[in-house]
């Protein structure tokens, strides 16, 4: 089986991709990617196979475009992901797409939700394709108490459609066939794993291009417990606040707590208290094996990853689908969720000490962490790909 991968220039989509492609290439089957090549070969194994698309959204490319989308928030934000990346993104990967399937020839196209050129070029070509929903926001009716907002989100996705030259009447952002959904049921809050062909298969775990051998692992404290603060790699550059509140919190937990913050120095500003490791680039998988909790912005990814290690969390979603992702760990009682913006020190501490001396947050992220081994992550995917053929 030859499968292509579609993907748009953002690591938390790229990651699970990875690990999939990984358990495929294992069982014999060949791999490959299409996608912006300004972006994904810093984010691919080295010896991945790319196939570009979509290389430039407009001037500048991708990172005068996070640039501009940094600062943003709530419907503006919203707004600018649709009109200004993922809408442009998605005529720009069109050609490329395209060229690919020829290029390669695939068997079937995995899509991500957020790269529409994949399943528009899949129905063009009449090819069996999956989606690949490295977030589970569309999965929890997220525009219920805001229908104009999900009519509007509806209308661009339709008018992309017809400037493609395909019909209005389906969603690309869900495949028919086969929907991996790299989530549990546990930590959506949902009753049901929905219909047979949406497959819940929990984190998909790899390796990951980073050097983990550059990292001060002799620093860890073997003491202290140890909390990993990080934004992921497109909100950081916008927290000096939320770290400042962060660093002020843990001030008070000196003596029982270790940060290690991933952050730009320039950004945090100058550490020199010893329970704090501050680093610009961290090896999160093999680090998360040492940790007690974690601080994070809510992206999908990097709370998947800390619940697969059984870790509580305190959540401080910036923008996107972060609000969602976090109400889901504060539903499923694994984490406590806190403000990113006008970020207080007293609600951090509380958090903090929550997740970390409270058992109920820690068997939660446990009841979570069983479920997504139970859900067999990449080789479940795998499993069904195989059986989609």
């Amino acid at each position: 089986m030859r499968v292509l991968f579609v993907v748009p220039p953002l690591a938390g989509h790229v990651n699970p991709t990875i690990a999939v492609a990984a358990e495929l290439t294992a069982r014999g089957h060949q791999v490959a990617w299409t996608g912006p090549a300004e972006v994904l070969p810093s984010l691919l194994p080295a010896r991945a196979t790319l196939l570009p698309a979509g290389d430039r959204t407009g001037p500048g490319g991708y990172g005068t475009l996070h640039g501009r989308w940094r600062d943003l928030r709530g419907v503006a934000a919203l707004r600018f992901l649709w009109e200004e990346a993922l809408i442009p993104l998605a005529h720009a990967m069109l050609p490329g797409v395209e060229a690919a399937v020829d290029a390669y020839a695939p068997d079937v196209l995995v899509a991500d939700q957020q790269a529409l050129a994949g399943a528009v070029i899949a129905r063009r070509r009449g090819l069996p394709w999956v989606t690949s929903a490295t977030t589970t926001a569309e999965f929890t009716r997220p525009f219920a108490g805001f229908p104009k907002v999900g009519e509007w989100v509806t209308d661009r996705i339709a008018g992309f459609l017809t400037e493609a030259g395909a019909p209005a009447d389906w969603d690309p952002r869900f495949s028919d066939r086969l929907v991996v959904v790299f989530s549990t049921p546990e930590l959506l809050g949902a009753d049901e794993a929905g219909p047979d062909h949406h497959a819940f298969v929990g984190p998909a775990l790899g390796s990951r291009p980073a050097d983990a051998s550059s990292f001060p692992w002799r620093r860890l404290d073997p003491v202290r417990r140890r909390v990993l603060v990080s934004l992921g790699t497109l909100n950081r550059e916008a927290g000096g606040r939320f770290y400042t509140a962060v660093l002020r919190a843990a001030e008070r937990l000196a003596d029982q707590v270790q940060l290690i913050v991933a952050a730009p120095a320039d950004v945090v500003g100058e550490v020199r208290a010893d329970h704090v490791l501050l680093q610009e680039y961290v090896p999160q998988l093999p680090l998360l094996a040492h940790l007690d909790a974690v601080v994070c912005h809510g992206g999908h990814n990097t709370v998947c990853e800390a619940l697969a290690h059984g870790l509580p969390l305190v959540v401080a979603p910036v923008r996107d689908d972060q609000p969602i992702v976090a109400q889901q760990v504060e539903a499923a009682g694994a984490g406590i969720r806190v403000r990113f913006g006008r970020p207080r020190a007293d609600d951090i501490h509380a958090a903090l000490s929550g997740v970390l001396d409270g058992p109920d947050h820690r068997r939660a992220a446990r009841r979570i962490q069983a479920s997504f081994a139970a859900a067999g992550g990449a080789a479940a995917a795998a499993d069904r790909l195989e059986k989609l053929l």
